[in-house]
């Protein structure tokens, strides 16, 4: 396992080791003791799987309070993934950072408690798996708009009809919502 330092401290991009031959492949996408000894000594409470197709934003949630911590990983598709550092106290609040998590390139994202996070998928029938260190909360939850100006995110919309859940675009700007500490 490979773990790739992000731009902002926290967030960290994964490459697992990964074993094939003309069969197949096979990678661990969770070992306690592997992830511990590599700095990621994490416990997680509850695993999500969704489906979307091509040009779907989900994000950009976090909770607060009750921060959930995220890994993410895709197995069929593609998407854009997105953290946004949502600490007052960190000296990149407000910064993000984003990389293409796929089923073909197999990488894995930690998006840590303070971030909030969302993902744009870039192929019709993505499915997307994270594993959370805290359990869904929707009295909780926030959404940070998409495209919030002040944040930048430079999502790889070209091309794409981009759908937002009714939530999601009723996302609020980055100094009006329930930041952390």
């Amino acid at each position: 396992m490979k773990l790739i330092p992000c731009d902002i401290e926290g967030p960290v991009i994964i490459e697992p080791s990964v074993f094939g031959d003309e069969r197949g492949f096979f990678l661990e996408s969770w070992n306690a003791a592997a992830f511990a000894e590599a700095g990621l000594d994490l416990t997680f409470v509850q695993d999500n799987h969704s489906r979307s197709q091509k040009g779907v934003l989900r994000g950009m949630h976090f909770q607060n309070p009750g921060p959930q911590g995220k890994l993410v990983r895709v197995v069929n598709g593609a998407v854009y993934d997105v953290a946004v550092d949502l600490r007052r106290s960190s000296p990149t609040f407000g910064h993000w950072v984003g990389v293409e998590l796929s089923a073909a390139n197999k990488r894995m994202f930690w998006v840590p408690e303070g971030f909030a996070h969302g993902f744009l998928t870039l192929e019709d029938g993505t499915d997307f798996l994270y594993k959370c260190t805290a359990p869904y909360a929707p009295q909780s939850e926030h959404s940070l708009a998409w495209d919030d100006p002040d944040v930048g995110i430079d999502w790889p919309t070209g091309g794409l009809d981009v759908q937002l859940s009714a939530k999601d675009r009723e996302g609020k700007a980055l100094n009006d919502v329930a930041a952390f500490a």
